[in-house]
């Protein structure tokens, strides 16, 4: 059976004392016909008595926390994006377009002034020349222009309720790096490794360590990690010819880590990674390059923690 997160609390506390075997459901699917609990157990015992079960990739404790705190903090920040967008929401529906002249209204400059705008519901020229410096201060005039508008009460209130929110998001995103970056100082070498990476931070190493571990040899080859990951291309061919398919279906949190990684290594044109970006862009949409380079920074990286080396642009 299908059993979600059920498995886990056996799972913890069996794991010390037994050699467990997590199968995958999809692949220990019964004959037709047979379909009470006691005929689909007995089932199972068959399929595992002749070793025709594949055991589920489960990382140590240890990496199982770090993916609670990863997948959590990217839950945070999702959170907080949409908070965000509510607040730029409301000033545009007041005719206040900061976002026009300001790229991050949520930086420094953005939330002195989102701060005074909150506290007094206006803001003149004046709190514009006090609060903005440095290289936003000849923006000066065009920021004073697109803070003409209008806040009621209402609007400040739904503004303040944003706000608060993201604040208190921020408490628990700096709470959870803390404990991330405890789990992370037992592998700071597998971290360093994975940073010679274009494209791939500290955020994106831990999550790639999260998910697949330092121990590559859970994965025989690249391929069955992509292919676990859900990078690997599907498997359709008919007549001696292999016709375009969808991507296999895997884990969604190492597959947006690399792609969002892929997406950063796009911006360049001069290493390596995002010349073959472009190239297959060019030829086959940037959707499709953007898992393809993905695909392609999942094998280097499995080769990099077996290996234990870095990256480099002639690999």
């Amino acid at each position: 059976e299908s059993t979600g997160v059920y498995w886990k609390p056996v799972y913890n506390i069996l794991e010390d004392f037994f050699d467990i075997t997590l199968a995958n459901a999809q692949r220990i699917k019964n004959v037709p016909g047979r379909k009470t609990d006691v005929s689909d157990a007995e089932w199972i015992a068959k399929l595992l008595r002749h070793g025709l079960i594949e055991k589920s990739f489960v990382p140590s404790e240890d990496f199982r926390n770090l993916r609670d705190l990863t997948r959590l903090r990217k839950k945070w920040i999702g959170h907080m994006t949409s908070e965000k967008n509510r607040i730029q929401k409301v000033l545009e529906s007041s005719n206040i377009k900061l976002s026009t002249v300001i790229s991050d209204v949520f930086g420094v400059s953005g939330r002195k002034l989102l701060e005074q705008l909150m506290n007094e519901g206006y803001i003149d020229q004046e709190d514009v020349e006090q609060k903005i410096h440095g290289r936003m201060a000849h923006k000066k005039q065009l920021i004073t222009d697109s803070l003409f508008g209008t806040l009621n009460d209402h609007q400040l209130f739904l503004i303040k309720q944003s706000w608060m929110h993201i604040v208190n998001l921020e408490e628990l995103i700096s709470d959870i790096e803390k404990r991330i970056d405890v789990i992370l100082s037992n592998y700071q070498e597998e971290v360093q490794l994975l940073i010679t990476m274009p494209g791939i931070k500290k955020d994106t190493a831990a999550v790639i360590i999260a998910e697949i571990g330092v121990d590559m040899g859970q994965f025989p080859t690249s391929k069955h990690l992509a292919s676990w990951a859900g990078l690997s291309p599907g498997n359709h061919e008919s007549a001696g010819r292999k016709k375009n398919t969808k991507t296999v279906k895997g884990n969604p949190h190492i597959k947006s880590a690399l792609c969002e990684a892929a997406w950063a290594v796009s911006r360049s044109r001069k290493q390596r990674l995002g010349i073959k970006y472009w190239s297959l862009a060019a030829r086959r949409g940037k959707k499709k390059a953007l898992v393809a380079i993905g695909h392609r920074m999942l094998t280097i990286v499995y080769h990099m923690l077996q290996n234990k080396e870095p990256y480099h642009e002639s690999t």
